[in-house]
This record gives structure tokens, C-alpha cells and sequence, in this order.
């Protein structure tokens, strides 16, 4: 049940954050509306809560890991929402961003660092 709370946690992470961040570029960038800005600093924010849900207690493991979920959802984003068209080499850092997520969060409780 904890891997599943913590993949689902992380989905909604980053659907918050690249969702926030997505609606500020629109609002700045593609010059759609500042209402747009708005909505995005909420999703934002609620990243930052999203985040906090993690069984995890270290800030620092959690955000890390986190990073490879941003890579590969961001990617992910681009292709759903932008048509982005990734190459060959943002797939292979794709995975590797993700494997290394993998080690971080799924490493044996006895390979945590003393406290």
C-alpha cells in the first residue's frame, strides 16, 4: 500500500506542478490571459501541499526522487498536451531520471542513512 500511496502522490505532484508551471507559460508566454498566471501559482501551491502527503520525513529524499518524476512527466506532458515530439535521448534520460527515482524512494530501510 505504501508504493502504491507513493506512486499516486507523485502522479498527482506532478500533474499540480507541470500543470502550474504550464499555465504560467501560457499566461506569459503565449500571451492567453493572466487569469491563466493565476490558476497556475494555485496548482503550484498545491504541488507544494501534494508533496508534503509523502510517508517519507526527509524533504531532501522526497524532492530528489521527485525529480525524476518531473522529467518523465513533463516529457509526458509535452507530447499530451503540446505535441511535443521527443527524441531518442529524452526517452534514455527519461528512464534513467525514473531509475534513479526508483533507487531513492524503493532502497531497503536498512540502507537509510543513521540519524
Amino acid at each position: 500500500m505504501t508504493t502504491a500511496r507513493i506512486v499516486v502522490l507523485f502522479a498527482l505532484a506532478a500533474v499540480a506542478e507541470i500543470g502550474g508551471a504550464w499555465l504560467i507559460w501560457q499566461a506569459v508566454r503565449e500571451n492567453r490571459g493572466w487569469w491563466l498566471a493565476l490558476l497556475g501559482i494555485i496548482a503550484l501551491g498545491a504541488y507544494g501541499f501534494v508533496a508534503a502527503l509523502q510517508p517519507d520525513a526527509h524533504f531532501g529524499r522526497v524532492l530528489a526522487a521527485y525529480g525524476g518524476v518531473f522529467v518523465a512527466g513533463s516529457l509526458a506532458w509535452g507530447i499530451v498536451v503540446d505535441g511535443f515530439r521527443p527524441t531518442v535521448w529524452d526517452y534514455v534520460g527519461s528512464a534513467v531520471a525514473l531509475v534513479g527515482a526508483g533507487i531513492i524512494v524503493l532502497a531497503p530501510a536498512s540502507a537509510t542513512a543513521p540519524e
